[in-house]
């Protein structure tokens, strides 16, 4: 197996699940933005974006896809089987993670961080951060029941794909504006060994470095 990454960026989710379920990998670190910092990636996916994973002749390049292909294939203990209760609970909360939740996030990042200062959009930036804080609602009142994890009673992939969205809150500045329930969620989250080696892992220092 195989992943190109960027610091921190959404193939952290497939670098994090790789680390949890102690799978062997190849890591090819890049630079963010990876289609106008390293052109040459263009020739490997060219779409020009990460994830990219490589597993024999499987190609994928949707995090959340990887995460569930990665459950299915390598990692039981980290899915939800049909049979289950929480099956669907499960693969709600494993797109939301992406769909719903980081999506904003990318448009706050580009409009107030990514382009150039002459081309920020401040309001836009401000619109799409506070639609980010309103989808959250889910996430914290569905832990402020007390438990630790989002679904089964214990610690999957969903997990790190909704977990992801607030590394980028962070990474951003505004993860206080989140919820008690969510905050703790996250403190569990870095406290797993399987994000510590995925961290160290990745190396660097900044976003996308």
């Amino acid at each position: 197996m195989k992943l190109w990454h960027c610091k921190d960026a959404r193939s952290f989710r497939v670098l994090w699940a790789l680390e949890e379920m102690g799978l062997d990998y190849e890591l090819e670190m890049l630079a963010f933005p990876p289609r106008w910092r390293a052109p040459d990636f263009l020739e490997v996916n060219p779409l020009g974006t990460i994830p990219f994973f490589v597993d024999g002749d499987t190609v994928m390049t949707e995090s959340a896809a990887i995460l569930e292909y990665l459950a299915v294939r390598h990692g039981p203990g980290l899915g939800v089987a049909a049979d289950e209760a929480d099956y669907g609970a499960y693969l709600n909360w494993l797109h939301q993670g992406e769909a719903t939740l980081t999506f904003p996030q990318t448009l706050v990042f580009r409009y107030a961080v990514l382009e150039p200062p002459e081309k920020r959009q401040p309001k836009v930036a401000a619109d799409y951060l506070k639609w980010f804080v309103a989808r959250t609602v889910m996430a914290e009142t569905t832990l402020a029941d007390g438990r630790d994890w989002l679904c089964a009673g214990r610690f999957t992939v969903a997990d790190i794909s909704v977990a992801y969205a607030l590394l980028f809150a962070e990474t951003l500045g505004h993860l206080d504006q989140v919820g008690p329930h969510l905050r703790a969620f996250w403190d569990r989250c870095q406290a797993r060994e399987g994000f510590a080696r995925a961290k160290a892992a990745q190396g660097g220092s900044g976003f996308g470095a």
